[in-house]
């Protein structure tokens, strides 16, 4: 079963972005990239400016305007973009693009995974084979949980509509400007509309539309936006 509003040309906006609209236009569900993040790090970091970004240890690029913590791990294939922040004890596992502006915080770990830009995960957050696109916030302790105990395949969710994903490691899409609140625990395959909010303490076990609230019992109820 097909669900349109979770295809990647309706989930993202990326309108304006040229690398991320030609990365992203080879797919048609955000999950199909994950298997071509590797690929794409490695051809997107040879042609980094010199002036702009340094080439350290394996295949890991660091802008020059990053700060980078020296009690941090980086293995590569990374990127990490300019004026982002990697605090102590951050663990970045490889297959991991950290886009400008960004926040990677204490004990926080990411794996096989894609943070587009002014995304913030400061304290305590596991992020694994997963996208959070700009302006995403993790509250202290959100989880994106990547693999079912059973060891099944993953399947995705919103209302009544399941999809086969055929991925035995699937953490989460979430889109522009989401806030996940302290302590929320994310289910395997979960993807978060743009705009929405998600209460601390939650445990997500369904995709959220776009501009929602997220109620720690799954009540989900419509956003109100402010110009």
């Amino acid at each position: 079963m097909d669900i349109p509003e979770l295809m990647t040309k309706n989930f993202f906006y990326l309108k304006g972005d040229e690398l991320f609209c030609s990365f992203f236009a080879n797919s048609v569900y955000p999950w199909d990239l994950l298997a071509c993040i590797g690929p794409f790090l490695m051809a997107l970091g040879s042609q980094l400016p010199e002036e702009r970004y340094v080439r350290t240890g394996k295949d890991v690029w660091i802008a020059r305007s990053a700060k980078v913590a020296g009690f941090s791990t980086i293995k590569g294939p990374a990127i990490i973009g300019e004026e982002t922040e990697v605090r102590p004890g951050a663990f970045i596992r490889g297959n991991v693009f950290v886009g400008d502006h960004c926040v990677i915080g204490n004990s926080t770990e990411l794996k096989n995974a894609m943070l587009l830009g002014q995304v913030e995960a400061p304290h305590f957050n596991y992020i694994g084979d997963s996208i959070l696109s700009f302006g995403a916030h993790l509250g202290a302790g959100v989880i994106t949980s990547n693999l079912r105990s059973d060891r099944k395949n993953i399947k995705v969710r919103l209302g009544s509509a399941v999809m086969e994903t055929g991925l035995r490691k699937f953490g989460a899409m979430i889109a522009e400007n989401v806030e996940i609140g302290c302590n929320a625990v994310l289910s395997p395959g979960v993807l978060i509309g743009a705009g929405s909010m998600i209460y601390p303490l939650s445990f997500v076990r369904r995709s959220v539309p776009r501009n929602s609230i997220y109620k720690n019992q799954g009540e989900v109820t419509h956003r109100q936006l402010f110009e």
